[in-house]
């Protein structure tokens, strides 16, 4: 596997020569003060990971290299993902947290997304064609609703919710049989259906710093080997 890993080297910018290297399978180049991106990054063809976390990148250009396994934007100023971020099929790990994003661009294929701490109110409508989704971090925004079709994300097993504006358990989430851990901590969630006695996955069920209290419902899922923190 060729590599190139320029992790915390006080770049500032992106050496032209970086993007002759058409063979590299990874490129690290977080932690650099970057502040903008070169378009010729998408020269690098196809890649296994792209590190750009922990830069001042404000935007990103609109095309990328195609990049199949792990793309982390996470802790830049980001205001919005290019549209051409959704095309790329292959990816499987994209990580968008701590930016300031409004608004959330996915490809289909992800089995892991994460974008903690940035200023959503809402998740696309369509989130729904994530199909192969395992994981969902969206901790720290203002969200208020999940979207119907969230109800399609069949393979879900961990949504992470915490501190957000939800006031209402997500109805979304009944169907889902492999869903295994749900944090809605910090949340204004007062009550808990009866249908999450029955989502026949559930593991870990973290209710801190909501008004939820003690409850059937509760005790019901306790007797069923599901932990919950209250």
């Amino acid at each position: 596997m060729a590599e190139l890993n320029l992790w915390r080297q006080r770049l500032g910018a992106v050496p032209e020569s970086v993007w002759e290297h058409r063979d590299l399978d990874v490129v690290i180049l977080a932690d650099n003060d970057l502040t903008e991106l070169s378009p010729r990054i998408a020269e690098l063809g196809r890649l296994r990971t792209l590190d750009l976390g922990h830069n001042l990148l404000t935007a990103v250009p609109d095309e990328l290299p195609q990049v199949s396994g792990f793309l982390y934007l996470h802790d830049n100023r980001l205001t919005e993902l290019p549209k051409s971020l959704a095309h790329l099929e292959d990816l499987r790990y994209l990580n968008v947290g701590e930016n300031q994003l409004t608004a959330l661009t996915a490809p289909t294929g992800l089995l892991e997304l994460r974008a903690q701490h940035n200023h959503l109110t809402e998740l696309p409508e369509d989130i729904g064609r994530l199909r192969e989704l395992r994981e969902l971090w969206l901790g720290g925004n203002c969200i208020t609703r999940l979207p119907d079709s969230f109800a399609e994300l069949g393979r879900l097993r961990v949504v992470e919710l915490r501190d957000n504006e939800l006031t209402e358990f997500p109805s979304q989430l009944a169907g889902l049989p492999r869903l295994r851990h749900v944090d809605l901590r910090g949340n204004r969630v007062r009550e808990l259906p009866d249908w999450v006695t029955r989502l026949p996955s559930l593991e870990k069920l973290d209710l801190r710093w909501t008004g939820v209290e003690s409850s059937d419902v509760l005790e019901t899922l306790e007797r069923q080997g599901c932990f919950t923190l209250r």
